[in-house]
């Protein structure tokens, strides 16, 4: 694993760290207590859609779409819940890299959800 961290397993789920297991612990204990609900782990965004080649029609009158040229970029969420109403992003994280930066900066521009860093 990155940075030294241990998959850890809770549950049947696999986490990247002790702490987000940990976390995770947590979150199921509010949950249950009515705290938050509706908790979703591994949540994908897409944060910008992938780019293909200009589409085509084919000889029987279809659209064929054009060839995959860039890869979407997506960030995909530790956790999300929704708490007092309002959807939480949620992200345990011990060491920020660049990528997850501009992601985190994505997110709030394309989604208008900030990261709640645990």
């Amino acid at each position: 694993m990155k940075y030294g961290n241990k998959r850890v397993i809770i549950g049947g789920f696999a986490f990247d760290s002790r702490k987000e297991a940990n976390r995770y612990c947590e979150l199921r204990l509010l949950e249950r207590a009515g705290r938050i609900e509706n908790l979703e782990l591994q949540k994908p965004f897409e944060l910008i859609p992938a780019q293909r080649e200009p589409s085509a029609i084919s000889k029987t009158g279809k659209e064929k779409l054009g060839k995959v040229i860039e890869l979407p970029v997506k960030y995909i969420a530790d956790f999300v819940y929704t708490e007092n109403g309002q959807t939480v992003v949620e992200d345990t994280k011990g060491f920020k890299t660049k990528d997850y930066i501009i992601k985190r900066k994505l997110m709030l521009y394309v989604y208008g959800l900030r990261i709640k860093e645990v």
